[in-house]
């Protein structure tokens, strides 16, 4: 499954893609102004040219586990994006991919590369999960998923 994840930010939306096999993940172009109607419009562009079947869309919670202001703000950017595109939308926590991407280091922009930490967490999990027969989603994000209703 190709799979498109997104570390949202008001002013850049890093961005990273799946292989079809769902085994690695890629830093693309980070998108200007997502939550823009423009930058919505391209992100929804961008997971139809990929073939993407479901987008991730990193959920910045914090340390203790809580909702902030940044995270309210990546959930009404997913249901934004929602509008504007049928691929499921799913939320997962990002705590810490900034940080592991500074670490990693690369020639992707960073944002790009701390989706790309997303992901790939993102798919570990998933592979891990689906292994044992599970869904592969954190419950913290299904509760996160459930309260922003059906997609």
């Amino acid at each position: 499954m190709r799979v498109l994840a997104l570390d949202y930010g008001s002013a850049r939306c890093g961005a990273a893609v799946s292989d079809p096999t769902g085994t690695l993940a890629t830093p693309l172009e980070p998108v200007v102004r997502p939550g823009t109607k423009v930058g919505l419009r391209q992100i929804a562009a961008l997971a139809a040219e990929l073939g993407a079947e479901r987008i991730v869309v990193g959920l910045p919670v914090s340390l203790s586990g809580g909702d902030s202001a940044q995270t309210r703000e990546a959930r009404q950017f997913a249901d934004r994006l929602a509008t504007v595109t049928r691929i499921p939308i799913e939320l997962y926590d990002e705590r810490f991919t900034t940080s592991l991407a500074q670490q990693a280091g690369g020639e992707a922009s960073l944002d790009s590369r701390a989706a790309a930490v997303l992901l790939d967490e993102w798919l570990n999990v998933r592979g891990t999960a689906a292994d044992r027969g599970g869904s592969g989603v954190l419950d913290q994000e299904h509760h996160a998923r459930d309260s922003r209703g059906p997609r």
